[in-house]
């Protein structure tokens, strides 16, 4: 597979790799393809909840959070 970046990004890829943290470019783009993944799904299941909580903001039964974290936590059975 070949990957066309544009010159911005490719010598952004190049400075990770000459920072020593990735040994070549393949490791620079697989690490941001696993986070752009991964916020993807922390996207989804952030819809999925809100979308499960709309009816209770409706009925008014609601409690505030002023953080991401603390929605995740109250979510998960915390706070």
């Amino acid at each position: 597979m070949h990957v066309s970046l544009t010159p911005e990004l490719e010598k952004a890829v190049k400075a990770k790799v000459a920072s020593g943290l990735y040994n070549n470019a393949s490791e620079v783009v697989r690490e941001a393809l696993r986070e752009s993944l991964r916020r993807e799904q922390e996207n989804e299941w952030l819809k999925r909840e809100a979308a499960l909580g709309f009816p209770q903001l409706e009925a008014g039964t609601v409690t505030r959070v002023k953080t991401k974290q603390q929605f995740k936590a109250l979510v998960r059975g915390g706070v």
